[in-house]
C-alpha cells in the first residue's frame, strides 16, 4: 500500500495545475485515432519538446477484454495513435518520466498514467483491473458525472484533481470525498481530468536516487454524447 501524501489547500492545487504539463491520450471523434499530447489542455503544445513522453507504452482493450499493444508515430507536438476495432474501448498505459529536481528541493521520480475512453464504457470496463498504479474512473449518468480516483483498486481520499470540463469552461480543482469520489459535474461533452498523489518512497531509479514518487492519472472521456 502507497504512503501518500494528501492535499492541504485546493487554492494551491489550482495554481500548480494551472501550469503544470501532463500526458493525455486524446481521441479523435470516430474513434479510429488518437494523440498523445504533454500539454496543460487537451491539445498539443508545439513548444514543448514530445520527447519528452517517448517512453509512454499503451495498450487498448476492446469490450470483449482483448488488449492491443499501440505504436506511437511521432508528429507535430503529440505522438498520433492508430486504434484498432469499433465500439467500447479503453486506451491506457505508462509514462516512466524518470527522476528531476527543482533547486535545492528533494528529488522526485514521476510516473504518468494517461487513459481515454471510448464509446460509453462504464463500471469495471472502465478501470485498467489494477494495471495501472493510479487511474481515473467515469461514474454516473450525464448530468451527474461524477469522477473516481483509485491506487491499485482503492480510492484515494483526499486526492488533488483537476478536472477540464466541456465547452471551453475553466479547470475546476477538487478534492475527492471518503469514497475517492469527485463532486458531480453537470455539463455534457468531453471531459480531460488529472489525479495527483505523492508515494513516500526513497529509491534510485536509472541511476538517480529519489525521495518521493508523484503519480498522475489523466482521463479523456465524451460524457452523454
Amino acid at each position: 500500500m502507497m504512503r501518500l501524501l494528501g492535499a492541504a489547500v485546493v487554492g494551491v492545487l489550482a495554481a500548480a495545475a494551472a501550469q503544470a504539463h501532463f500526458a493525455f491520450v486524446v481521441p479523435d471523434a470516430d474513434g479510429a485515432k488518437a494523440k498523445l499530447v504533454f500539454s496543460d489542455t487537451l491539445d498539443p503544445d508545439t513548444k514543448v519538446n514530445i520527447e519528452k513522453v517517448a517512453s509512454t507504452q499503451l495498450v487498448v482493450r476492446d469490450a470483449a477484454g482483448k488488449e492491443t499493444n499501440l505504436e506511437m508515430q511521432k508528429a507535430d507536438g503529440y505522438y498520433l495513435l492508430n486504434i484498432p476495432g469499433s465500439g467500447p474501448r479503453v486506451v491506457y498505459g505508462v509514462t516512466d518520466f524518470g527522476v528531476s529536481q527543482k533547486g535545492d528541493g528533494k528529488p522526485f521520480r514521476i510516473n504518468y498514467y494517461p487513459k481515454a475512453m471510448l464509446g460509453g464504457i462504464t463500471g469495471k470496463d472502465a478501470t485498467s483491473g489494477e494495471k495501472l498504479e493510479l487511474e481515473v474512473v467515469p461514474d454516473g449518468e450525464p448530468g451527474k458525472t461524477r469522477f473516481r480516483v483509485l491506487t491499485n483498486g482503492k480510492p484515494v481520499v483526499k486526492c488533488e484533481v483537476s478536472v477540464m470540463p466541456p465547452a471551453g469552461a475553466e479547470k475546476k480543482a477538487v478534492l475527492t470525498d471518503t469514497d475517492g469520489y469527485t463532486p458531480p459535474f453537470e455539463p455534457t461533452g468531453r471531459y480531460g481530468v488529472q489525479a495527483r498523489v505523492t508515494e513516500v518512497k526513497a529509491g534510485e531509479h536509472q541511476g538517480k536516487k529519489f525521495d518521493e514518487v508523484r503519480h498522475y492519472a489523466t482521463l479523456v472521456v465524451t460524457v452523454g454524447k
